[in-house]
């Protein structure tokens, strides 16, 4: 039998992925020695908790519209649930990390650019998966995304 989505718990997945992407850039800051590191992770936690801001007055404008099935909408539902399941927000204990003590600036950037590479490859999917009115809004996400992950490859080199 195939599971239906309202666009809303689509819209709430982001919402998650956000609180927790901030939750990572919050105690990346918090064990940041340097103060230009600190700050430098303060501004993407405040970035992350802006792009929760954005998906909870979707979420609300939203409602319990449900997704319509398309005919392979099975198999991309599949395809869905398997670009949740993999997102290392999800599965990579970053706490733990921090706390061995051999966790590295360079180590905190490379995990936020997974991150980072994660949601926007999620956030393509959940542009097709909420109404044509609120399509933009998500791309914009995804620009601001894309724009982090550039801002986190500089921080590299």
């Amino acid at each position: 039998m195939v599971a239906f989505f309202t666009a809303s718990e689509v819209v709430e997945l982001a919402m998650r992925i956000e609180q927790k992407g901030q939750a990572f850039y919050l105690l990346a800051a918090d064990e940041a020695e340097d103060p230009a590191a600190k700050e430098f992770f303060d501004f993407f936690a405040e970035e992350e908790s802006r792009h929760e801001l954005f998906f909870r007055g979707m979420r609300d404008r939203l409602g319990h519209i449900e997704i319509p099935p398309g005919s392979d909408f099975e198999e991309y539902t599949q395809y869905v649930m398997a670009l949740i399941d993999s997102h290392d927000v999800f599965n990579f204990d970053y706490t733990a990390a921090f706390k061995s003590g051999d966790f590295s600036f360079e180590d905190a950037i490379r995990i936020a650019m997974r991150f980072e590479k994660d949601t926007i490859l999620l956030y393509n999917e959940l542009k097709k998966m909420v109404p044509e009115s609120e399509q933009q809004f998500v791309e914009e996400c995804i620009d601001e995304e894309r724009g982090h992950l550039l801002l986190l490859a500089a921080k590299l080199k």
